[in-house]
């Protein structure tokens, strides 16, 4: 089992940055690729970023591509995605997940993997 728990949600004005973290727990924390999704209400769950476990890989959804950046410092068992030019329709619960696969296939880890209970973020216009 992996515990996560995300922190750092909240309310941003447009054009505005928040970072959010994750911190990992229970198994080993460079086993997993980590990533991130969000889900907006009434839409469909969304990829928005991931990398891999040593960091030097990274793949970001094409809406947020440019304004968000992931890393994670495995030191601390952490993920984090800071969300730079922040818009409206960024709202959403933002999970973190761990991903016992490959970069590649990371679109399957939020239904394989593990995730967080997740984090409001939302954007006013």
């Amino acid at each position: 089992q992996v515990q996560l728990v995300e922190s750092g949600g909240g309310l941003v004005q447009a054009g505005g940055s928040l970072s959010l973290s994750c911190a990992a727990s229970g198994r080993t924390f460079t086993d997993y690729t980590m990533g991130w999704f969000r889900q907006a209400p009434g839409k469909e769950r969304e990829f928005v970023a991931a990398i891999t476990w040593s960091g030097a890989t990274t793949r970001y959804a094409d809406s947020v591509k440019g304004r968000f950046t992931i890393s994670r410092d495995n030191a601390k068992n952490t993920v984090y995605l800071q969300m730079n030019s922040l818009k409206p329709e960024d709202t959403a619960v933002y999970y973190c997940v761990a991903y016992y696969g490959g970069i590649a296939t990371m679109a399957n880890g939020f239904e394989r993997g593990y995730r967080g209970q997740g984090t409001q973020v939302t954007v006013s216009s």
